[in-house]
């Protein structure tokens, strides 16, 4: 059996404010074999590594720039530049009706100093890690919400894979796998763009599943909701089409009833035999392969 791949979802989220560089450092020590990075752009066209388009649930945006919101009262990452968004900082996910955090038994609100980061520098801490302890662990960009993008002008792909190849991740040989939810746009990524990354296709919904034959021209692997492990011929299809399954997201706070992680773990690893999992919390993983 092929060894199962490790992603350190947003970094070591579990542990430490997500996208942050600290979460990165410390997910990287846990050697996960990929840390993911969502990537939405600045006002002034740099990737920022957030996983939404939007500031305002992650980061003091509404007490720094109160004036800033648009008609819908969000306040969204494309309207500001880079050094505007390098004065926030960002605190544990919280619900922006009550403040409350998403998960609180993790990192307190607001706690310590974190702020966020372009693509280019969670790149170079990790090609540095990489160089400084002789690992080789890989990065794995979502492109978000890329007709958002357009509406607003920009061409995010375009701006993402130019960074991506500076870096040196052109082919499936470099150790880079590029996803987004938006197949028309990952299509495009393989077909206009002509990037021979390893290429995954996320997937959120069960009427997405007759797709995947449709997936696999232009992807290498799909991303599905754990969820959707469960439904119908998921990966039946996947592996008649031969496509890598990573399946999103394993966190040990957040289980279904009556269920412990290790029981989660075994259902999604063994008994639907994915090939990889995006988990908030790489450690506990490891250690359970490890010990499975």
């Amino acid at each position: 059996m092929d060894a199962k791949i490790v992603i350190a979802h947003r970094g070591a989220s579990g542990y430490l404010p997500e996208h942050t560089l600290p979460a990165k450092a410390m997910a990287y020590a846990m050697h996960p074999d990929y840390l993911e990075q969502d990537v939405v752009l600045s006002k002034d066209d740099v990737p920022i590594v957030i996983h939404d388009i939007h500031l305002d649930a992650v980061t003091n945006v509404a007490e720094l720039f109160p004036d800033r919101k648009r008609k819908d009262g969000r306040y969204y990452v494309i309207d500001y530049t880079f050094d505007e968004l390098k004065t926030l900082r960002v605190v544990e996910r919280f619900n922006l009706e009550t403040g409350e955090v998403v998960f609180p038994k993790r990192f307190p609100k607001g706690k310590s100093r974190f702020g966020l980061h372009s693509l280019q520098e969670e790149i170079e801490l990790i090609q540095g890690l990489n160089k400084s302890t002789g690992n080789n662990i890989g990065i794995y960009p979502e492109i978000k919400e890329p007709s958002f993008h357009r509406k607003e002008g920009k061409e995010i792909s375009e701006i993402v894979l130019k960074v991506l190849s500076d870096y040196g991740y052109t082919t499936k040989r470099d150790n880079c796998i590029l996803q987004c939810f938006d197949a028309s746009e990952l299509r495009r990524i393989r077909e206009e763009y002509k990037s021979d990354l390893f290429l995954v296709q996320l997937m959120e919904f069960e009427n997405e599943i007759p797709f995947i034959p449709q997936f696999a021209e232009y992807a290498d692997g799909i991303g599905p909701w754990i969820n959707l492990l469960n439904a119908g011929p998921l990966m039946q299809l996947a592996k008649e089409n031969n496509l890598k399954v990573h399946a999103y997201t394993l966190r040990k706070d957040d289980l279904p009833m009556g269920e412990t992680f290790s029981e989660v773990l075994k259902e999604v690893l063994f008994k639907h035999n994915v090939d990889g999992v995006f988990t908030d919390h790489p450690d506990t993983v490891i250690q359970f392969l490890k010990n499975n």
